[in-house]
């Protein structure tokens, strides 16, 4: 990387920890500059406007979000190991966010009614992420891991309450204990949505095959 780059990419990572602490609203152009031992102009050399730097530290998240979270879980087989590696990565990452937080979170308080640019890339962001737990929850459907009358959206509306609700009391309430709840909530769901037959497979200590149960038999 060139020297311009390098300055560009450590300005990004202390302008994401900055927003995820203070939220994007309070990252400022004079606030980075005092932190990177820089001029106001300086800074904007490298980046249009505050808008322009607020995306682009939208875009640095998702990415480790996707590095973190993301591409590993989908090297697990498909169905409910990939539903479950998602999961378990997910709270991983939020534990680590409860002393920094979480900016898809924040970011959901701070641009619910603020429509413009950086709502609308935050809003791609976490529908990206949702449509990749749904399209998880289809394929443990297909694959006959979860009942054929499962309803992913719903599945993913739950996952996604059990993760606001720990971020919620472990950042804000600081109770202790709130991973271990978030991950029994998710065994319940599990055993809520679970097939009957590839429970009774695991109580005899069978394998339960992985073939699909239909026809459709997409990829990730």
């Amino acid at each position: 990387m060139r020297k311009g780059e390098l300055t560009r990419a450590a300005i990004l990572d202390v302008a994401l920890d900055l927003s995820s602490r203070d939220g994007l609203e309070g990252l400022t152009i004079g606030l980075l500059a005092d932190k990177m031992n820089m001029s106001k102009s300086g800074v904007f050399a490298h980046f249009g406007s505050r808008e322009d730097l607020q995306i682009e530290v939208l875009k640095l998240y998702h990415q480790h979000f996707e590095q973190e979270v993301f591409y590993p879980s989908v090297t697990e087989p498909r169905g409910l190991p990939r539903l479950k590696a998602m999961f378990a990565r997910w709270i991983k990452r939020v534990t680590i966010e409860i002393a920094s937080g979480c900016i898809y979170i924040s970011g959901a308080v701070e641009y619910d009614d603020r429509p413009g640019v950086i709502r609308e890339e935050l809003e791609g962001m976490v529908v990206a992420w949702q449509a990749a737990l749904f399209r998880c929850v289809e394929q443990a459907t297909e694959m006959g891991h979860l009942r054929a009358d499962t309803d992913p959206q719903q599945m993913v509306f739950e996952m996604y309450g059990l993760i606001l609700a720990l971020h919620h009391d472990a950042r804000f309430i600081k109770r202790p204990g709130s991973v271990d709840r978030a991950n029994l909530g998710f065994e319940r769901l599990l055993h809520s949505y679970q097939n009957p037959a590839l429970a009774t497979n695991d109580a005899a200590g069978q394998p339960a095959s992985d073939k699909p149960t239909s026809a459709v038999n997409k990829t990730a």
